[in-house]
């Protein structure tokens, strides 16, 4: 969770399924992470192109809106990627 923090604070993440896919297909993502309750049509999206990319996901156990939170936003994040 320090590590979240830290990385949006330095403004080093993309936030939202769209910018991350985008990111992914263009190469610059080096990490993705998805929320306990992200939708299972999202996660098998994101799993596919972050497959193909040879990006690393990892679901961590924070719900979309304790998510949101911890990156200062006033909504629900379920994808949020790390930029390289």
């Amino acid at each position: 969770m320090e590590d979240i923090k830290k990385l949006v604070k330095d403004k080093k993440v993309f936030i939202g399924t769209d910018q991350t896919l985008k990111n992914l297909k263009s190469g610059k993502v080096a990490k993705v992470f998805l929320s306990s309750n992200c939708p299972a049509d999202t996660h098998e999206t994101v799993e596919r192109y972050a497959k193909m990319a040879g990006v690393d996901v990892e679901q961590i156990d924070m719900p979309n809106d304790e998510l949101g939170i911890i990156c200062r936003k006033h909504y629900f994040i379920s994808v949020m990627s790390v930029k390289k």
